[in-house]
This record gives C-alpha cells, sequence and structure tokens, in this order.
C-alpha cells in the first residue's frame, strides 16, 4: 500500500520545481491524492491544464491502483 509520505518526497520530482514550490500534497485517501496549491492562478493552471499530465506521472511512478485521482484546493 502506497504512504502519503512516499508521493510527498517525490511531488517536486513529479511536477518540478516550481510547481512544488507553490503546492504540496496533503492526503492520500482511497486512491484519491489531495494538494494544496497556494495560488488560485496555480490551480486553474493545474485543474484544467496540467492535471493529465501530473496525474500520468504519478500513476507510472506509484501504480494505477494507488492513485486513481488528484484533487487541487487553494488553501
Amino acid at each position: 500500500r502506497l504512504h502519503e509520505t512516499e508521493v510527498m518526497e517525490a511531488w517536486g520530482k513529479i511536477v518540478g520545481e516550481f510547481i512544488a514550490t507553490h503546492s504540496a500534497p496533503v492526503a492520500l485517501r482511497e486512491g484519491v491524492l489531495y494538494v494544496r496549491v497556494l495560488q488560485p492562478a496555480l490551480h486553474y493552471e493545474l485543474e484544467q491544464i496540467s492535471k493529465a499530465e501530473i496525474l500520468r506521472k504519478l500513476k507510472q511512478r506509484f501504480g494505477g491502483r494507488a492513485i486513481r485521482d488528484v484533487r487541487f484546493r487553494v488553501g
């Protein structure tokens, strides 16, 4: 079973330095990774443009059943 800390440690490699500086995974529940994003503009970028690519990289690294969705929240 995948643990949240594994995702948190790999986050920067998956999304790149800029996005990692302005966001952080906060929870992994039932295959859904919850990510806190610091700015509304970045939230839009991640949700509308980058989500599919980030999810693909997460599935590639951790397996498709471990993470099936990513949800971004401003906070």
